[in-house]
Formats: structure tokens, C-alpha cells, sequence
């Protein structure tokens, strides 16, 4: 089964539940979907990839994150709240994601094979890192990677 179907299905239990937050989040979901098959030239109700819904999914939670940051630099603490709670939600469809030592390591790795480390460009390295990690490490935090292993 797919995660677009099996995220289709939780909406059904979702109501069932009467879960409020749940259920707004798979249709905020699923309507992100809908707008990512339109984008794709493809019709609405097709089924998008599973690569194509993580990639969804991980967009939805870096605005819930980004919106977390501003809220609680704005003292809106209460704003932030339902974010987070929203967030969490989310994350529970992405894989998992890797330890920051873990990260670090996985970058050591990868600089260790560079033949001319001098002449990396910091983006397309971090790029091509964050394609082989395929969602499975927070961008920021294979920058701060790259930056402090790459200026050494």
C-alpha cells in the first residue's frame, strides 16, 4: 500500500476519532498532494509516489518549524503550541531521521573521499549529500556539517 492511500485511510479513522487536529493536518495533506500532482501536469486524483509525498511532507514540516521560530519570536507562544502539535503529527510519516553525530560522521565520510577538499563547493556538496540522505537528516544540520568540515 502507499503512503498517499494509507494517509487517505487515516483520515477516515481521524474522523472516526473525532480528532480534530489529526484530521486537519491529513486534509491540509492531502490537498498538498492534490497541488503536487497538478504541478506534475498529472490529473488531481492521482496517486503521487511515495518519494513524492515525503518530499510533500517534508516541505509542510519545515513551514511548521519556520512558523514555530516566528511565532515564539513574536510571543505568540499559544500560536506556536497548535504548530508543534501539528509538527508532531508529521514527523510521524517521515523516516527517521539521523543523530547529529550520526550526521557529522556521514559527512566525515564523504569529505575523506573529496580528491581536492580545498576546491568543494560547500552547496553543491551539500546538495548532493541531502539527495543520498533522501530526507533521512535536517538540511541545517548538513550545513553546519559541511561549513565546519569543509573551513578546517
Amino acid at each position: 500500500m502507499s503512503l498517499h492511500t494509507d494517509i487517505k485511510g487515516q483520515m477516515i479513522e481521524a474522523m472516526k476519532a473525532r480528532d480534530a487536529v489529526r484530521l486537519n493536518v491529513i486534509r491540509g495533506l492531502l490537498s498538498s498532494f492534490t497541488n503536487e500532482a497538478v504541478a506534475k501536469k498529472r490529473k488531481p486524483d492521482e496517486m503521487l509516489s511515495d518519494e513524492e509525498v515525503l518530499s510533500v511532507i517534508s516541505r509542510a514540516v519545515k513551514q511548521r518549524k519556520d512558523s514555530i521560530e516566528q511565532y515564539e519570536k513574536g510571543g505568540r507562544s499559544d500560536l506556536a503550541e497548535v504548530e508543534k502539535s501539528e509538527l508532531a503529527i508529521l514527523e510521524i510519516y517521515l523516516p527517521a531521521q539521523m543523530s547529529r553525530e550520526e550526521v557529522f560522521e556521514y559527512v566525515k565520510n564523504k569529505v575523506a573521499g573529496l580528491p581536492d577538499v580545498a576546491s568543494a563547493k560547500s552547496g553543491q556538496f551539500i546538495g548532493t549529500i541531502m539527495k543520498e540522505l533522501k530526507g533521512k537528516a535536517d538540511g541545517s544540520l548538513v550545513k553546519e556539517a559541511v561549513d565546519s568540515l569543509l573551513t578546517q
